[in-house]
């Protein structure tokens, strides 16, 4: 399918069936056809040396995205993993049946090149292809617009189309690989150790989200897609492992928004003898090291631009430090809030523009002046620190005021990027904790974590990061559909039978 017409998309489709024949019928089966790239079009670009022309020799593949027809040559470019190359084909060069056959190709064809490297007039680095092989024939025509697919649904439903004719699109999710793989990289540096834990868990437990349900015809029982991994992973301190991470996919069964898909990427790490403050050094020096490694802001400095707003992000300056109390009395212009009556508080915020469930709790209620009326302000790195106990079961009370946590969320462009905990490791605290948030429901409370914390867990900072926001703000991105390769979208329109027009 294209964002072409439909009828020009068809006829395309038939001619490009025609052809396919019309090579089988001389003995060219492009499908079967093998090639061995030494380049990719970046490295290639880069073996070229001032002075040697056609002296290189590579081999490079891709897809054909600009054809430019001279006669007898033609300057086309492909584009690979890497990005673009020019070739340079020339009839005398590489014979008149293969020249023949050359000229019939289409853009979206793949082709493998083999030759030498020189240098344009204007100074552009070329293959000037000795000899060529057709690898795969496209059957169907790509988007004609090269800015990108004129369709927003389409750029989700077809990813492939939209990284092969949108640059920034295809930038932006090769930046979300290394993100990714600096990550990785920074951890395993600090002696943590990549684990994999269950994605079907008989209990949904780690946080407080609706989980997806899926059956196990053979044991003949329901599992929870988890929705976090933090109990298996804090099994994990209790057998000994200090220092755990894992980057996994976690299920919510929840709205969808900007910057929520119900499938998403998260990094949760575990710190054995640590606490949140050790959590703190640790996120502040991770990202820095995401912004000034991967990012590499073209001068030098550690600042981004926050798309939504306009502003730099500074992550090498000082990064706030704030209680959640004082953001809240600070934002509702009321030193006595917390000792407000639920009436009241419901009142003032109701003041404040929000709309208030009256069946909240006055946690519930609070919370939600800091998500509508706090969070979005908070543009540059923040530690919001000590939430209302309510929030956070898994965490350590603060000793001197037992009704908010040792924890923090950092809050950056806007929006969450990382909580972490001096996480809980007393068994019988833990018990009554989960037992408040279960409610009626004590059957979803995981017995066997709780069992596993009475053979002893040392203390520890835990965090988790969403992967997928962090790359919204390191990228600039949107919404969390642009950087996710394939988000959860309602079915569509069937897509064209195979072989079909």
């Amino acid at each position: 399918m294209s964002d072409l017409p439909a009828d020009i998309s068809h006829d395309q489709h038939a001619v490009r069936r025609q052809k396919l024949a019309e090579l089988r019928a001389v003995g060219i089966d492009p499908f079967r056809a093998n090639f061995a790239p030494t380049h990719f079009s970046g490295d290639a670009v880069k073996a070229y040396v001032d002075g040697q022309e056609n002296t290189v020799p590579v081999a490079v593949a891709g897809r054909l995205v600009v054809i430019r027809d001279m006669g007898k040559s033609q300057f086309v470019k492909i584009l690979d993993q890497q990005g673009q190359i020019q070739l340079y084909v020339k009839k005398d060069v590489v014979g008149d049946e293969a020249y023949a056959i050359f000229k019939k190709l289409d853009l979206g064809d793949i082709v493998g090149a083999k030759g030498t490297l020189f240098k344009t007039k204007t100074g552009e680095v070329t293959v000037r292809v000795d000899s060529y092989t057709l690898v795969s024939k496209a059957l169907r025509p790509l988007p004609e617009k090269w800015h990108g697919l004129s369709d927003p649904e389409q750029v989700y439903r077809q990813r492939y189309l939209d990284v092969i004719v949108n640059s920034e699109s295809r930038e932006r999710l090769l930046l979300r690989s290394r993100i990714v793989s600096q990550v990785r990289r920074f951890l395993e540096d600090r002696k943590f150790i990549e684990v994999e834990t269950p994605v079907l868990e008989s209990t949904a437990g780690g946080a407080a989200a609706r989980p997806f349900v899926t059956r196990h015809n053979a044991l003949g029982v329901d599992f929870f897609l988890r929705i976090a991994t933090e109990l298996r992973l804090k099994r994990m301190l209790v057998g000994g492992f200090d220092r755990v991470f894992e980057v996994g996919r976690i299920f919510r069964n929840e709205g969808v928004s900007r910057r929520h898909n119900p499938e998403f990427t998260m990094l949760e790490v575990y710190q054995a003898y640590s606490d949140y403050r050790g959590m703190m050094a640790l996120i502040q020096e991770m990202l820095t090291s995401l912004v000034r490694d991967v990012i590499r802001p073209a001068d030098g400095s550690l600042k981004i631009k926050h798309a939504a707003s306009g502003q730099d992000i500074d992550f090498g300056g000082t990064w706030r430090e704030v209680r959640y109390k004082d953001l809240i009395k600070e934002a509702t212009g009321d030193a006595g809030w917390f000792e407000r009556p639920k009436a009241e508080k419901i009142s003032r915020a109701e003041a404040l523009g929000l709309s208030i469930n009256p069946s909240w709790e006055e946690f519930e209620i609070t919370n939600e002046v800091f998500s509508k009326k706090i969070e979005p302000t908070l543009i540059q790195p923040t530690f919001v620190t000590h939430l209302p106990k309510e929030l956070c079961p898994l965490a350590k009370l603060n000793p001197d005021d037992p009704s908010v946590l040792d924890v923090f969320e950092l809050t950056i462009g806007g929006m969450e990027v990382a909580p972490a905990y001096s996480e809980q490791n007393d068994p019988d605290t833990q018990r009554e904790m989960f037992e408040r948030q279960a409610g009626e429901e004590k059957q979803n409370i995981d017995q066997d974590f709780l069992l596993a914390l009475e053979h002893g867990m040392p203390p520890a900072g835990g965090m988790g990061v969403g992967i997928d926001r962090l790359c919204i703000l390191l990228t600039g991105a949107e919404s969390i559909r642009d950087v996710i390769l394939f988000p959860q979208l309602r079915p569509g329109a069937p897509a064209p039978e195979a072989g079909k027009s």
